[in-house]
């Protein structure tokens, strides 16, 4: 993280557990001697609507909790078109996406009023969009695991595989037993385990 701040943007769909990912982040970065300060926005609809959350770090002192248009320096994408959507207003040349490659396929899609878009022509338009991207098949990788909503989870060890937030699996570990329940440490470290293995066979260029 060489900028100061380093902009963040978790987005996905209601229901897939972003917001509690971000702040385990951030409870680690807060851990580590960083200075995080997190905003967060919801669609319509708890489950199912648009979720972001901004995470804003910072070695220095507290900024803003929302990222600026234009200014996101990484952004984990829960669900690809949601990627799509925000990558078009905080991305930028330098920015990094780690997506989940799953779609969440809203009401109008599966009521048969819309259509969702093309995977392969979405995941061209997100490549398209930013400086580097790793997609990942989250979902399916949490699914083996027991349950769905650990793609939260996978994505960030994927992140820290990356080099792209210092996140530990001890500081993690810790943050899960105070966020979420102690019972969850093994869980969730299994499936923050598989990210990182995941990172190694799944980016691009």
């Amino acid at each position: 993280m060489d900028k100061d701040p380093y902009n963040v943007v978790v987005s996905g769909v209601g229901g897939q557990g972003n917001v509690v990912g971000t702040q385990l982040m951030g409870m680690v970065l807060t851990d580590l001697g960083y200075k995080v300060t997190i905003g967060e926005t919801y669609g319509a609809s708890q489950r199912g609507g648009s979720v972001m959350s901004h995470m804003r770090i910072s070695r220095n002192r507290q900024y803003g909790p929302l990222i600026p248009a234009g200014h996101g320096d990484l952004v984990i994408a829960l669900e690809p078109s949601e990627a799509a959507r925000v990558l078009g207003r905080y991305g930028r040349k330098d920015t990094i996406a780690v997506v989940n490659t799953r779609p969440v396929y809203p009401v109008d899609v599966t009521s048969g009023s819309a259509s969702y878009p093309d995977l392969d022509k979405l995941c061209e338009k997100i490549t398209s969009l930013c400086k580097k991207t790793y997609f990942l098949a989250a979902t399916e990788k949490a699914l083996e695991l027991g349950n769905p909503i650990l793609a939260n989870l996978v994505m960030i060890g994927a992140v820290a595989a990356a080099g792209l937030l210092p996140i530990t699996e001890a500081l993690l570990a810790k943050a899960v037993s105070d966020c979420i329940s102690p019972q969850k440490v093994e869980v969730n470290i299994k499936a923050f385990s598989a990210g990182r293995e995941l990172i190694s066979v799944s980016s691009s260029p």
